[in-house]
This record gives C-alpha cells, structure tokens and sequence, in this order.
C-alpha cells in the first residue's frame, strides 16, 4: 500500500470526525458555519463606527459648532446596528449548530446503543460498565457540544483574527504591525502549552485515568454489601484506591501543564496596549500630522479589548480540540469493536435439537488456553440434559455459545441441522430462552420484567407464567402486585424469588430450547422443588439444557454430561454414571457427604 493510500484510509479525529458524524445534517452545519463568520465580521462594526465617530468630533474640534450631528449619529446607529447583528447572527448559528447537534447526538447513542449489543458479550466483561457508561453520558455527549458550541466559535476564531488584522494594518500599519507583535507573541505561549506533546499525552492519560476511576467506582457500589459485611472502606478498597490515586496523578499533571503558558497568555493578550503605548510615544513624537495620528492612536487603544477577547476564544477552542479528539478516539474504540458477524443468507432450522460437533473455544485467542476442546455431544428435543463440572469446566460457557455470545473457535453448534452462524440474531433469540445465574430485574414493574420475554403478552398470560414459575403467592403479597416497581422504597426481593421471576420470562418466551445456567442456585429445598415442578411444565415438548451444582436437581434428566477443565468426560444418566464410578460418581459422593453433613467437633 502506497503512503497516498495509507493516509486515505487513515482513520478520522477530532473536527474531521465529528463533521463526518453530523454529515446527514450538512446543510444546517454549513450555515451555522456561514452565519458565525458574519457574526465575527459583525462584531468589528462598533468599533469602527466609534473610531468614525472620534474621527468626526477630533476633526471639529475644538470649534464643536462646527460638528455633523447627523453624522455622528449614523454612527451611533451603526454601531447599534453592529451589535445587533452580532448577537442575531450567533443566535441564529448556534441555533442551527445546535438542531444539528441534537440531531448527531440522538443518532450516535442510538448507534452507539445498537453496537454494543452486537459485539461478543466478552467485550462488556472486559470494558467494564463504569466506562461504557462514562463513554455514553460523557464523550458522546461531548460531541454534541462540540457540534452545537465549539464548531460555531471555531469558524468565529478563524474568521476574526482574518478580519482583526486587515482592520489592524488598514487604518494604520505601523500600529498594526506592533499589535502583531503581540498577537505573536500569544500565539507562542498558547502552542507552547496546547500544541505539545506532552500535554496532549497528559490529556490522554487523564481520560483514560477518569475511565478507570469510574469503572471501580461503579464496581464498588455494586459490591457495597461485601463492602460493609467484612467492614472495609473506600480507602481499602485497593482498586478504587489506586484508580484514585492515578486520576489525582494525571488530573495535576494536566493541570500543572497550564501553569506557565497559561499565565503568559492571559498577561500578552490583555495587556498588547503595552506594546501599542510605546509606539504611539515614538510615532506621535515624529509626527507632523498630530491630529491624524491622535485618532489612530485612539482607535489601537479602543480596539485592544477585541484583541483580548478574539485571542481568549481561540485559547478555549484549542483546549475544546484536545478535549474532543480524546472523547471521539474513545467512542471510535467501542465502535470499532467488530460485531458479531451475521450471515447473509440465513437459514431455519428444522428441528430443535442442539448438537455440539467438535466445539473448541477460547477467550483469549490463545489456543494453549482453550475453555472448551473437542466437545461433542447431542441435546435432543423433549428431553433434559444436564452439564454437570467442577467450576471453571466449561459448563457456562456452553450455555453462552449456544446464544452466540461468542463465537466457537472451531467446529460447529447447530439448531435443528443448522449452524447457528448461519441463522439470523433474531430467529436464534426467538429459538432460544435464557434463565442465567446473575438475575438482573430493571427498575420496572413486575409485570413488565416478566412481559421481557413477550412484550405482547397481556397480564393474564403474565399471571399464568408467575404461576407455572411458581411466582404468583409471592407477587401478591406485593404493594401493588404485579403492577409493583422492582427496588421502590421498601421492595425487596430475595434471590430465590428473582430466580422464579426470571424464570417466568422463559416461560412466557414459549421458546422451543430452554438453557437454565444454575437455575436453582438461590433456592431453598421448597423453593426447589416447587421450580422443579415448575420446570415439568416448561420442558415439555422442549429441548432443556440444564447447567447445575445441585446434583439433586437433575437426577432425573435424560443425559447427563460431565465437563471437566473443557473436556468432555463423561456422558450418561445418573445411575449409570454412579455405577461407573467415575468423575460423576465422586462428585454425587461429595454431594451426599455434603448434605449429610451434620455440625459436631469435626468436619466430616
């Protein structure tokens, strides 16, 4: 690839990319661009009708009989004019800037929404909620106040300084000449700073450091129970702490990088009179015409505020710019994320049955770390099988494969014959119902978390579901049944009865194929049996793929596979595998031993 073609593809940043991003709204960025610029030219007017106006009373004076009232006051009212303009022309661009940033910004978390929820589930672990959300309420959220504020002040920076300078050189270029000087010299101290390295590296690392302190903020709010239970504290939450401790580093750093250049700024361009005085001194001592050159002197003096204040704005955009190429290479980096892949032809399956032909899986992409290797086995309709292991077996990783959290690294899942690589999203989601180990309710109603599963099913079919998961007796004693909002104030449900309630979704769902990753975890013995009747119900005429620790739960299933460190090793129903004295066998008299148990002296 030749170095013209490299940099073609070279990917978008900052202004180039937020542009490329509001390019449906062209039309509405290019006027606020237009009007902005007219809004800069217009706000020079005051001062050069001012300057007229000193020009008209020094030339009468001090016969001020003499005066054009007239005159002077077509002055007033240009500069009124001026003022005016100014103000409705950077009305109407930030208007139209803004229209199209609201615009972007509903497109982009729409986009941005949509992504993340094609992208391997793998992808969410390791990022983290903290920053996912930090990118979506915060750096998102930035672009759209690029787009509406920063963009129309760029264009202003841009045509200010243009205009500033022919006015400068025009009326006299000598004083023209030395307010450049000082300009210059701003200009200097603003890229010392700003145009860096390292303080663009240092703005890196404090967005990334800002990241980080989220994501362990959120997980030590979510964790706040084992927090309190083992009494510790913010300070000796080790990952918290030091998340903390490297935003405070880089924060400082970043902020420290200021300390020179932004000083010597603010002092050049505040006080550029300093440079005007003595030149003024200099020519209005050589000068025959000393009326003439009093006017122009007053006019430098006069319009040393507009330098201040055109130089004050392009010191804040080059701050914005830094600011947006760090939130946009972020939001680019979630995006950038391949999504799960989707077959252009997709196919339907004809059966329900769910086959593992030779699956191997990784992670990491490491093929010596293999979560699965060479696992095949058969998961047939109207029938139950269970994934039996030790922790880290592989069992819940076959329950996301199957839903394509992930994709296998080789061989193949199929439903009813067909690959699931092959199928649409849609139609595998519509195969297929989940009841995971981590249950998460939204902050809704009962009957709206269990209509998750069929948002056309209508209350009676809702109560008919709570009822075959068992869910109803507790549902009623609610405040206000099933119409009561998940985590109000006072409603708290235990573990076991999110189980059910999730429970409740699948079998509203009605799918051909149930997965149920550690259904029963938060059970009591009752609660236990009363799902397990439940669960009667759901199989029938059903493909049930159960992922259990309670052997008791599945004692009866049709198979059962025994997973250990991503192998298969064992395959069969429960009597036969305790006849065989395998691995099952030693994990059925663990689970005995355990339930026997009794407290005495010693451990049994």
């Amino acid at each position: 690839m030749s170095k013209k073609q490299s940099k073609e593809t070279k990917p978008k940043t900052g202004l180039a990319r937020c542009m490329e991003l509001a390019s449906d709204r062209k039309v509405l960025v290019f006027l606020a661009a237009v009007l902005s610029s007219l809004a800069a030219i217009a706000s020079f007017i005051p001062y050069i009708a001012v300057y007229f106006m000193i020009r008209s009373i020094i030339s009468a004076f001090p016969d001020l009989g003499q005066l054009d009232m007239g005159k002077v006051m077509s002055y007033g009212w240009m500069a009124l004019a001026g003022i005016i303009a100014n103000i409705l022309l950077y009305f109407l661009a930030i208007f139209s800037s803004h229209m199209a940033a609201f615009g972007t910004l509903y497109d982009l978390k729409v986009l941005f929404a949509d992504h993340i929820t094609k992208i391997p589930l793998g992808y969410h672990l390791t990022i983290g909620s903290g920053r996912l959300r930090k990118i979506m309420d915060e750096n998102i959220e930035s672009v759209e106040g690029f787009i509406a504020h920063q963009f129309p002040d760029f264009i202003a920076s841009i045509t200010a300084p243009i205009v500033m300078v022919i006015i400068l050189f025009a009326v006299d270029w000598r004083f023209g000449l030395a307010s450049l000087v000082g300009i210059l010299l701003a200009f200097v101290a603003e890229f010392i700073g700003f145009g860096s390295g390292a303080m663009k590296e240092n703005m890196a690392k404090y967005q990334k450091a800002s990241e980080e302190m989220n994501n362990a903020s959120v997980e030590y709010v979510r964790g706040m129970s084992v927090v309190k239970a083992f009494n510790q504290t913010a300070s000796s939450f080790k990952k918290l702490q030091e998340a903390i401790s490297g935003y405070t580093e880089w924060v400082l750093k970043f902020s420290l990088g200021w300390q020179n250049c932004m000083p010597a700024f603010t002092t050049i361009i505040n006080n550029i009179y300093l440079i005007i005085v003595p030149v003024g001194i200099l020519l209005g001592s050589n000068t025959s015409d000393f009326t003439g050159f009093a006017m122009k002197f007053i006019f430098y003096l006069l319009f040393v505020p507009a330098i201040a204040g055109v130089l004050n704005k392009i010191m804040y955009i080059s701050e914005s710019f830094m600011q947006i190429d760090g939130n946009v290479a972020r939001m680019d980096e979630i995006l950038n994320i391949p999504e799960m892949p989707e077959t252009s032809h997709p196919r339907r399956p004809k059966g329900e049955d769910v086959a593992f032909d030779h699956v191997s899986f990784t992670y990491t992409g490491n093929s010596e770390e293999k979560a699965l290797e060479d696992v095949s086995f058969t998961a047939k309709k109207g029938q139950i099988t269970a994934i039996v292991g030790p922790s880290g077996g592989g069992k819940s990783t076959i329950a996301n494969l199957i839903s394509r959290f992930w994709d296998v690294s080789d061989g193949k899942i199929t439903i009813g014959g067909v690959d699931v690589r092959d199928m649409a999203q849609d139609e595998l989601m519509r195969q297929v119902s989940f009841v995971f180990q981590d249950i998460f309710l939204f902050k809704q109603s009962i009957l709206d978390n269990i209509r998750m599963g069929n948002e056309n099913a209508t209350e009676e079919q809702v109560i008919a579901a709570a009822k075959a998961a068992q869910c109803h007796d507790f549902i009623s004693k609610l405040p206000y049944d099933y119409h009561t909002v998940v985590g109000t104030k006072g409603v708290h449900l235990s573990g076991g009865e999110r189980q059910r309630i999730a429970i409740a979704r699948a079998i509203i769902k009605d799918s051909p194929i149930i997965v149920l990753d550690e259904a029963t975890a938060f059970s009591d013995p009752e609660n236990e049996y009363l799902i397990q009747k439940a669960f009667e119900k759901l199989m029938q005429g059903k493909t049930v793929i159960i992922i259990a620790h309670r052997l008791s739960t599945i004692r009866n299933a049709d198979k059962i596979i025994v997973m250990e460190k991503g192998h298969l090793v064992e395959t069969g129903k429960h009597d036969e595998l305790v006849s065989a004295g395998g691995r099952y066998a030693q994990m059925w008299d663990h689970y005995t031993e355990a339930i026997d148990w009794k407290i005495s002296g010693k451990a049994v």
